[in-house]
């Protein structure tokens, strides 16, 4: 996914209200930007950080610029959690997420569940359909991604779906799109949304299979590159902290690694 335009550099000074920043750009100003994130951006929100924005072309939109990208350490962050469906249905198509090849037709926002649309919904001619919810990935602990940053009960609901379709005979996919490079592993934020933790050790023991991919992130563009390890040990100090959830069994969760050696390819 590259940006339609060269992205503006620009210096945080506060992010507020959730979708709202004060920025200050390279000649002095000062102006209100839309924060596209409603998560707590937990450890991304630091005043003074290096950031990145995207103009505004569209008519009737109040505020000029985007956020988009943040500057953590020596690497590039993005932040808009409206990138990571389109970074995912672009990815299937160019087979960069080879659990997901095979499907002749991808569509978006399709209604499915109870009052839920799916992110992408997968289906091959002879009428096998794979349900990919997606989720945006860009917290950091350590050396692992994780996922949630805050409270889901949205992420908690889109789980309970999933496992509807499962039993339902269908495949289904809970999809972690890491919007950074700098991580090695994934795992869940358990301590911070244990309902959370709960339900997709539920959703696993179901048959939801989950995936997690990293992305390349520069201020040209995002795209999804290497397979990540899902890390879900229960010597895990994050994953122990969920112990107390409701019907979270840490000694049966079940996780996948990935193992395969990242594959060379070029950048789309």
């Amino acid at each position: 996914m590259d940006f339609p335009q060269p992205l503006v550099p620009a210096r945080l000074l506060r992010r507020y209200k959730r979708f709202l920043a004060d920025v200050e750009l390279a000649d002095g100003r000062t102006v209100t930007v839309h924060c596209p994130n409603p998560g707590s951006m937990l450890g991304l929100d630091m005043p003074g950080s290096e950031i990145w924005l995207s103009p505004v072309t569209s008519r009737g939109r109040k505020l000029p610029y985007t956020w988009e990208l943040i500057r953590v350490a020596d690497g590039l962050v993005g932040i808009n959690t409206g990138h990571p469906n389109a970074l995912a249905q672009e990815a299937i198509r160019r087979n960069h997420i080879p659990e997901l090849a095979g499907y002749e037709r991808l569509r978006r926002e399709v209604n499915y569940g109870v009052n839920s649309r799916i992110d992408i919904l997968c289906e091959r001619g002879d009428g096998a359909a794979c349900y990919v919810e997606v989720k945006n990935v860009h917290l950091k602990r350590s050396d692992a991604a994780e996922f949630p940053d805050c409270v889901t009960a949205r992420g908690t609901k889109h789980l309970g779906e999933l496992m509807a379709m499962a039993a339902a005979g269908h495949r289904a996919v809970m999809l972690y799109i890491v919007q950074r490079a700098d991580c090695r592993r994934f795992s869940i934020a358990a301590d911070i949304d244990p309902a959370y933790a709960a339900a997709l050790n539920r959703a696993m023991q179901a048959g939801v299979e989950a995936i997690c991919y990293s992305c390349r992130v520069d201020i040209t563009g995002i795209a999804v590159t290497e397979p990540m390890p899902i890390d879900l040990r229960s010597d895990d100090p994050v994953t122990r902290d969920s112990r107390g959830a409701p019907g979270y069994d840490a000694t049966r969760v079940q996780f996948r690694v990935i193992t395969q050696k990242p594959r060379k390819r070029s950048e789309p």
